[in-house]
This record gives structure tokens, sequence and C-alpha cells, in this order.
């Protein structure tokens, strides 16, 4: 009888394995980053602001999706932007899978601590080391979290467009890409683990000088779906630059910068992101696939440069003064997956996404880093509203260089 109970034990597990062989499997968890006492807050090169309460939590979450021996781990943290140098670092913690197939991502919230270490304008910067370590370690606790905590799912993907007052683009109204693409995963028992909402906009409502620390409108957004889904919700950015920002206007009167419109946007934006995936019958094609390519741009910006150099993470210029990023390209079932090192402008984001062979091609912006916005040489300087945005870009070269290294990895797939 012993005999038999063993066999028919080894014929379950290979009958378990020869499954999740076949099919995803699905991994999330989260960790709770909100500095405590509270730090400034920043919204981009300059000093930062004191902050003297939080709304929400910062949060870095991680959805971990394998299919076979490939896995693939998409981050999300709650910050203007996460450079590599400290990615780096949290890869380094992580040993159970290749470090260019773990892609963080910022959501670009204008109100949480600088993980650069800007300037501060008094011979300091904005940065706080033991913060940063203490991200790195809680981002690395949850990539393993979610590796471990993985389960056979089946995975739904949809795009479509959101309606409502959710964003705009401030130089341009309408200037920007509506369209919303949303990753879900669903377990045996037919619970939500996990749902991705990719979505280009500035979360900056409340932006950095209100004195509130806060992952912004992501966070409503979150706590929407995971409300009304259960599981854990992720925001993925995507071409915002130039500027796409949340539509907080008031007719004759300055912007809405309370936490009550944050929470009108996000929710709107979960509800839309809701109604989307709903739409998606059919769950995908079991296909994973994880491209990366090594990519090196010219630092021309002399501000850029400054800051780069100023910076006590010691960011890695090389002699030829490039700094180097990854690129990735993920396909996920019927979806195909970009990564952009920075913040691309809208047209950018509509030819790369025009140029991708998926039913539902995504653009994950200042994802592995961000270096500013990212601009072809014909906007580079050209327009007075572009002034600012050309000031804070590494250089005219830096979308060209976007453009073709994205198009050599598509071309390259197909």
């Amino acid at each position: 009888m012993i005999g038999l109970r063993h066999l028919l034990l080894g014929i379950a597990c290979c009958i378990a394995t020869a499954a999740s062989e076949q099919g995803f499997e699905v991994g999330v968890a989260l960790r709770d980053v909100t500095p405590s006492p509270l730090l400034p807050v920043s919204g981009g090169i300059g000093p930062s602001h004191p902050a003297k309460e939080s709304r929400g939590a910062l949060s870095v979450r991680a959805m971990a999706i394998g299919l076979g021996r490939t896995k693939v781990v998409f981050v999300s943290s709650d910050f203007l932007g996460f450079p590599s140098v400290l990615g780096d670092r949290v890869r380094e913690k992580v040993d159970w899978i290749p470090g260019d197939h773990i892609l963080i991502g910022a959501t670009h919230t204008h109100s949480a601590p600088d993980c650069y270490g800007f300037p501060d304008g008094a011979g300091g910067h904005g940065g706080d080391a033991a913060y940063w370590d203490f991200v790195c370690s809680q981002m690395a606790a949850a990539i393993r979290s979610a590796i471990t905590s993985m389960q056979p799912a089946t995975i739904r993907i949809q795009t479509g467009e959101a309606t409502g007052k959710i964003a705009y683009n401030y130089y341009a109204e309408q200037l920007y890409d509506p369209r919303c693409s949303v990753i879900q995963a669903v377990n045996g028992q037919h619970e939500v683990i996990a749902t991705l909402v990719n979505y280009a906009v500035h979360p900056e409502v409340l932006g950095s000088n209100v004195g509130i620390c806060s992952p912004d409108l992501v966070w409503p957004l979150t706590e929407r779906i995971e409300e009304k889904v259960g599981g854990v919700a992720l925001f993925m950015n995507g071409a915002q630059g130039g500027m796409v920002t949340a539509d907080n206007r008031q007719p004759g009167a300055e912007d809405m910068r309370t936490w009550e419109e944050c929470l009108r946007i996000g929710q709107r934006l979960a509800d839309e992101a809701l109604r989307i995936i709903d739409t998606a019958d059919q769950p995908t094609e079991a296909h994973l696939k994880v491209h990366a390519r090594q990519v090196a741009f010219p630092v021309d910006s002399e501000e850029m440069r400054a800051v780069l150099e100023a910076s006590p993470l010691e960011f890695r210029v090389d002699s030829r003064n490039r700094i180097k990023t990854t690129l990735n390209f993920v396909e996920l079932g019927s979806s195909q997956i970009l990564t952009i090192p920075g913040e691309a402008l809208p047209n950018i984001g509509y030819y790369l996404k025009r140029s991708m062979s998926g039913e539902h091609n995504m653009l994950f912006g200042l994802t592995n880093d961000a270096f500013g916005y990212m601009m072809t040489r014909v906007d580079w300087g050209s327009f007075k509203r572009y002034a600012y945005i050309t000031r804070v870009s590494l250089g005219e070269q830096t979308g060209e260089i976007l453009i073709a290294e994205a198009l050599k990895m598509l071309d390259r797939v197909h």
C-alpha cells in the first residue's frame, strides 16, 4: 500500500508540474515604504519640500509572472523615479531570477522622497541614504514574496479608452493617449490575484509643495480596484512626457490641489480600468518571452550632467559622456510591453505602439531608469512651452536613440 501511495503521489506531482509548465503562474506582493518620520518630498530637479502629513501609503508592489522556466517581475514604486543605481541594489538581493527580468518602474508621484539626490542649492542634496537602503530591502522582499507565492493562474488582457476627466496635455490639450491597458490574473478559485493598470498621466494633483507625502492619485486607484475585485493592484505609467498631467482644472480658477481631487481622479481611472478588463471574455494565450538590451544615451544637457555628477548615488557616466541603461521588451500572451527609461513625449509613444505587433501594446514609462524627458530632435528646444522639458532632457538625441534601439528589439522579435 505504501508503494502504491508513493506511486500515486508521484503521478500527482508529475501532473501538477506538467500543468504548471503549460500555463501561467502568478504571484504578487506589496510593502509599505512610507517614511517614519516623514521626509521632504520631491517634484523634480531642485530642493525638496517639507512634508507635514501623509495621505495614502507609499508602497512598492511586485507582480511575478512565470511560464515554464521563464519568469518576469513587474515592480511599481511610488516615487518620482527609481534610477537603476538603486534598482541594481535590489536586483543583487534577488538571485532567483535574472536581473534583467526584473522591471522596476516608478509611478511618478511628485509627493514622495527624492530617490536621485538632487542638489539642494546649498551644497548638499535631497536624498536620504538610510531611506534608500530601507526601500531597496523592502522592494527585494516584495519581489521574493511575489515569486514564492506564485500559483497557477489565467491572465486576461484588454485595452480601451479611459473616459472622463482624468488626464490632458498641459501644452496641447488633446495631445495625449487616452488608451488604458489592463492585465489581470485570476487563480483557479476565480479569485483575482493582481490587476495591473497601464496609463499615461502625471500623478501630480497635489504636487510637491503642499506639505503632503502621498502616492497622489495612484493610492485611490489601487485601493478602489482592490476593494472592488480583491487581490493587489499595480500602476505602471506610460508615455506621459511633455506634459500629460492629471486633469484637476477648475473653470476660471487655479488647479484643485486637494486630496478629494486625488480621490476623484484615481477612482475614476480605477472604474474605467475595471470596465475595460470586464470586456475581455477569454484568457490570453500562454506565451511569455523576455528580451533585454543595453542602451547608451549621451548626456548633453549641462543641468542633467550636474545632477548626475553631484548625486551621492554615483551615477555611471562613461568616458564618452554617456549613461547606460536597459530596455526591456516583453511578449506576454496577446500583449507586447516595451519599457521606456524616462518620460517619452506622447508622439513617441504613439509611434512605438504603432510599430509593435501585439493585440495589446503597452509602454512602461519611467521603468529601469527615469532620465527626464525623452524628445526627438525636432521637438527639442523648438517651442517656448518646451523650454522646461528641454532643460531636463539628457539631450536632443535621446528620443532618436530610444526609437532606434526599440525598433531594433522589435525587428529582432519579428
